[in-house]
């Protein structure tokens, strides 16, 4: 790769540039690049933590490569994204991409890094293992035909934002206290997400028990894809109010609201070690479509 330009703030020709690359990929894997906190920290620009390498060929004329940098609450997460036309480059652009990557952070102090990679293969593997990062989670994106064939009488109310906030991540950080993305979120973190042009309070389930929030569905829906997409963006039950079968009964109350929603193809995404929720999504109907890997390791 002939030039690399690393970017703390992408003007708007070259977020132009960027949007044209992961929507070459996404056409090409049927999956958009970039998670959502990457995803907004680009959209958003600019963000504390963030930074973009673009990579570019003479001859061509359009972006070969975006890699990107973004602090979250107690780590660091990368992505590299390569165009579909260079794949078979992949072994010679990685290596420079990422090195300069684990640079930046180590620059700012260095931390915990994670690099997710959509169906992860040898390539990955060895890049992951040259930066030193060694391989982690493993998550499966799993979808399900809409209607269920299952239902459920739960009672739950739609966010009002505002008003919920505060409770709601009182009972998202107590559910997900050991998880790195979800856990651990602020009111910051929350804002960023009710900014993104497909955030609908009305799909974002609540279920109270008494005075006091036991649990939620929040559901997001991808029109861009084929078919539209009805996701469980993030499920949770209050450690107080498990073993009740909240779970399962948030899971049907959020899947019947998008089918109603004229939506008929359920998605979610859950670690593959947590037998406990696959085998509870597969009872309702769910199958593993792909899978994704995280590289993990600590930057001195």
């Amino acid at each position: 790769m002939a030039h690399l330009d690393i970017k703390r703030r992408l003007p708007s020709d070259d977020l132009s540039e960027v949007n044209e690359l992961l929507l070459a990929v996404e056409r090409a894997d049927g999956q958009r690049p970039l998670s959502d906190h990457l995803w907004i920290d680009l959209r958003q620009g600019g963000r504390p933590g963030y930074v973009g390498l673009l990579g570019w060929q003479p001859g061509h004329d359009h972006l070969i490569a975006y890699c990107q940098v973004s602090r979250g609450n107690d780590s660091w997460a990368l992505d590299l994204v390569v165009h579909p036309h260079h794949r078979y480059e992949m072994a010679s652009i990685g290596p420079q991409l990422l090195s300069e990557a684990i640079n930046v952070i180590r620059e700012a102090g260095g931390g915990h890094v994670h690099w997710w990679v959509f169906e992860p293969n040898e390539i990955h593997k060895t890049l992951a293992e040259s930066i030193g990062l060694n391989e982690g989670r493993t998550t499966l994106q799993m979808r399900v035909a809409l209607p269920l064939h299952e239902t459920t009488d739960i009672v739950t109310n739609p966010f009002r934002s505002g008003a919920d906030d505060e409770r709601w991540l009182a009972v998202n950080n107590a559910a997900f206290a050991d998880h790195l993305e979800q856990g651990g979120w602020t009111q910051s973190t929350l804002d960023s997400r009710k900014q993104e042009p497909w955030f609908n309070p009305n799909g974002f389930l609540l279920l109270n028990e008494g005075d006091e929030l036991a649990g939620f569905c929040w559901t997001k829906v991808h029109l861009d894809t084929s078919p539209v997409l009805g996701e469980i963006y993030v499920i949770a039950v209050h450690p107080r109010f498990s073993g009740k079968g909240l779970g399962r009964a948030l899971t049907i109350a959020g899947l019947t609201h998008l089918q109603r929603a004229g939506i008929s193809t359920g998605m979610l995404h859950v670690d593959a070690d947590n037998e406990r929720a696959v085998k509870l999504y597969m009872s309702l109907g769910f199958t593993i479509t792909n899978q994704q890997r995280a590289f993990v390791g600590d930057v001195n």
